[in-house]
């Protein structure tokens, strides 16, 4: 067979790919839950507790659970029916476990948010600054106030599951000794007196979130696409996936790279650009990708950036 021959192949068999995923999505496609049941990970007062807020509302009915991994779960297990997760930091980047996930348990993106990150030194109240001897946050929260910690090069950093847990165990311990770095509404949740405000290092530290669904979603508004694909281990593939965007005047917003389990140098790209599923012209788009591409999925479509709160 030729060279030729077997590239047609590939392409018919791309196309058909992309066809599937088309009638999975129209299969899939539901509206917006009235009163959704929403997980996220970390104790009341997380960062994620308070995007899930923003996204649905103060009334939402919201459930903390221990790790990323556990809200995937209850999203396949049908005890949820969405789950807010950090998926980029403006300071330190991509949440990478939090792709994996997507990818593991095939959920779609449905929708996004952002909120400032803001943390606090907290202590049991009357504590002295002087007294800590030991600081607890997420590995984020610690690494994003290094400067501040820096500072005090005989606290013990010691990371934690998330930034309010840290606050909740630090009230439960009762030991002046001990500090926590997170939010101010982790402070008032849980009793604790704030020393130091806003000690990040980046005073406009960002996480977007993402709003996960096991169903595809196509809301009002909607404007960005997200999409994953592979490609050969040949010089210029990306490039030609890329200007095939630039040629149709979309904006690509962020490219994301990971590594494929089990293939050694093959990566899955992320790629969020500007768009709607149903804009003239974009299954066409969408095909010329698809024909220069392998495993071709589209993870959403849903309204980008609704601002910081």
């Amino acid at each position: 067979m030729s060279e030729k021959t077997k590239r047609l192949l590939e392409i018919e068999c791309q196309l058909q790919a992309l066809l599937e995923e088309k009638m999975r999505i129209q299969k899939e496609v539901r509206d917006a839950i009235p009163q959704p049941r929403v997980v996220y990970q970390g104790e009341p007062g997380a960062y994620s507790e308070m995007a899930a807020r923003n996204f649905f509302g103060e009334a939402v009915n919201t459930k903390g659970l221990y790790q990323f991994e556990d809200t995937f779960r209850a999203l396949k297990n049908g005890e949820a029916d969405y789950a807010v997760l950090p998926i980029e930091n403006s300071s330190t980047g991509a949440i990478r476990q939090v792709y994996d996930l997507l990818i593991q348990y095939e959920c779609y993106m449905v929708g996004e948010t952002t909120v400032s990150i803001d943390h606090n030194l907290m202590v049991l109240p009357g504590t002295k600054l002087e007294e800590i001897e030991t600081v607890y946050s997420h590995e984020q929260g610690l690494f994003q106030c290094e400067q501040y910690l820096n500072a005090h090069p005989k606290w013990r950093r010691i990371a934690s599951a998330d930034t309010a847990g840290s606050a909740k165990m630090v009230a439960e311990l009762g030991d002046p000794h001990k500090a926590a770095i997170c939010s101010s509404r982790a402070a008032e949740l849980y009793g604790l007196e704030i020393l130091a405000r806003s000690i990040q290092t980046n005073t406009l530290n960002t996480t977007r979130f993402v709003v996960v669904s096991p169903r595809m979603e196509l809301r009002e508004n909607r404007d960005k696409i997200c999409l994953s694909f592979t490609i050969r281990h040949e010089s210029g593939s990306l490039h030609h996936v890329l200007t095939i965007f630039a040629n149709h005047d979309l904006n690509l917003v962020r490219i994301e790279s990971r590594p494929i389990q089990k293939r050694k140098w093959e990566y899955l790209f992320f790629v969020e650009l500007t768009g709607n599923l149903t804009d003239p012209g974009m299954e066409d788009i969408l095909q010329s990708v698809s024909r220069i591409t392998s495993e071709f999925r589209i993870f959403g479509n849903f309204q980008g950036n609704l601002g910081d709160e």
